[in-house]
């Protein structure tokens, strides 16, 4: 028994580090936002159209908060000490939203559970959200389909996408690239959605 208890004793210092470096000891990750892009208002407004914006639907690698950084065409990593600010098809719904409500073009602008009565569905998924690290290049890919909710039809489709070089190799840099994408990929949306309304 005295041995036993020598032990436990033994292992009581590095018991207590992990709870140091648990307790915040560590560094935490940088969290990053994404912009709402400016829409200009040339484009006739849908005043009587009401859109709901789903959650995209994206992979399990881009299903979280992660950045993700591809490394090459079969292989991603995630950047180091940084992260989104909330779940990405989550910030990515809410930034289209906002995108939409801003434009000024519609009605209204909801988000599931809203109560809000609709006349289409924005319904996307996120295809590519990230870095290259070969090109240093940032690109966000997204599908999106106009879905007459009415009746069920998809009344048109198309995949959006940006690449923006990255101005420096940092973290900051990476995600400055990586929003103007983002914002570019934004505005063409709201424009062709509100085109096809």
């Amino acid at each position: 028994m005295r041995l036993m208890r020598t032990g436990h004793l033994a292992l009581l210092p590095f018991i207590l580090g992990g709870c140091a470096a648990i307790g915040g000891v560590m560094p935490s990750d940088d969290t990053y936002e994404l912009g709402v892009p400016t829409i200009s208002k040339a484009s006739p407004v849908r005043r009587g159209t009401q859109i709901l914006v789903a959650e995209p639907q994206a992979l399990k690698a881009l299903d979280s908060q992660n950045i993700v950084v591809q490394t090459d065409p079969l292989t991603i990593r995630y950047l180091g000490r940084s992260q989104w600010s909330d779940r990405l098809p989550r910030l990515v719904q809410v930034r289209l939203a906002q995108a939409f409500q801003n434009s000024d073009r519609f009605k209204g602008v909801g988000l599931p559970g809203q109560g809000l009565a609709i006349d289409y569905q924005i319904v996307t998924e996120i295809r590519s959200f990230g870095i290259n690290s070969a090109s240093n290049t940032a690109h966000v890919a997204i599908a999106v389909k106009i879905l007459n909710d009415r009746n069920g039809v998809v009344a048109s489709e198309r995949i959006f996408e940006e690449r923006v070089v990255a101005g420096g190799s940092d973290n900051a840099s990476y995600i400055a690239a990586i929003d103007r994408a983002f914002e570019s990929v934004t505005r063409d949306i709201v424009a062709w959605v509100t085109a096809r309304l």
